[in-house]
């Protein structure tokens, strides 16, 4: 195993460490628990939006914590949830007395963990509603999109709800923002090798040299197609076209499209893949209005990528290029 560490049990206090250390003007910790961040800047009588989830996906999720974002974040261990008492903290320490939004994705050792602050959070008097990130459509189909896995789509929930709490949006409003945003999201991610675990050295999953994994998780969840590499052309057919089946997409819609690096794939192949996106879409008669292209949620060090689609409208537009800042995610 080759990772530029010190003692595998200490990567993840390290790496906030690290984080809070290189972003002091952004990021602080509210309390004793670093494992508990929120906005350096958060501001009162607006609602606070409270992600979280396991390590190892940066900048998902602590690097969408900030202005037009995300107020505050509970980390969890590489792959694991953060504690009940995480989620609870951060929502308290971001409470501006207008409510909180629980934002994180569909796994069940998180959705366990915020619903127990959920009534942590009732025993103080905080107001709070969920939203769940469920975007991989490779993990079930439409007619179970509920129990969906949430992975890189999030980005455009964090984007739409902060950027509707920030302009003063009330508790239930800036939640429908981020429902109706991860309604019209859909997601497919392809894995051309393993994580390493930084406390075992093991791989996450096996996948022989020379295969690729075509709906893999960021995990390492098993996929729904493996076989023999293909071209990036033939890659990118493969992930487009469940994404637009599954939003019906129809010469005339408007949409966003992220390109997503898995943690070790160069944005060179990215812009490949996304070359073939943007030509994909011409020829379907869609119109790509916003595009993001880089490392939004990652898996350690896999090679792969995702494709994520929204189906936009004027509002969900309007919502994304409202102005943004957080340590890894700046839109002005």
């Amino acid at each position: 195993m080759r990772k530029i560490i010190n003692q595998p049990n200490d990567f993840v206090d390290e790496m906030i460490d690290g984080i809070l250390l290189a972003h002091p003007d952004k990021l602080k910790t509210p309390g004793d628990d670093k494992r508990v961040l929120v906005r350096a800047d958060a501001p009162t009588g607006k609602v606070g939006i409270v992600t979280g989830g396991g390590s190892g996906h940066l900048p998902l999720f602590k690097g969408y914590v900030g202005k037009g974002l995300c107020s505050g974040v509970a980390v969890g261990n590489v792959f694991s949830s953060p504690s009940a008492q995480q989620c609870f903290e951060a929502a308290k320490a971001v409470d501006g007395g207008a409510g909180v939004l629980f934002l994180y994705g569909n796994y069940g050792g998180d959705v366990f963990n915020f619903d127990l602050a959920i009534d942590l959070a009732e025993l103080e008097g905080i107001e709070t509603r969920t939203a769940l990130g469920r975007d991989d459509v490779a993990s079930q189909p439409n007619e179970r999109k509920l129990d969906r896995r949430g992975v890189a789509g999030i980005f455009f929930a964090f984007k739409g709800a902060g950027a509707a709490a920030e302009r003063g949006d009330g508790l239930e409003a800036v939640a429908a923002v981020a429902e109706d945003i991860i309604e019209h999201t859909a997601t497919m991610g392809i894995g051309l090798s393993p994580t390493i675990l930084p406390t075992t050295g093991k791989a996450s999953f096996d996948l022989p040299e020379g295969e690729m994994e075509i709906g893999i998780g960021i995990h390492g969840e098993t996929g729904i197609h493996r076989g023999p590499l293909e071209t990036a052309d033939q890659i990118v057919e493969r992930l487009m076209a469940p994404l637009v089946a599954d939003l019906v997409l129809v010469r005339g819609d408007r949409i966003a499209v992220l390109v997503n690096g898995m943690g070790a794939t160069p944005l060179e192949e990215l812009y490949v893949m996304y070359r073939h996106v943007h030509q994909q879409a011409a020829l379907i008669g869609v119109t790509i209005e916003k595009s993001y292209i880089g490392e939004y949620a990652t898996s350690l060090e896999m090679a792969g990528a995702s494709l994520s689609i929204l189906k936009l409208n004027d509002e969900r537009l309007e919502l994304l290029k409202a102005p943004a800042d957080s340590p890894f995610f700046v839109e002005v």
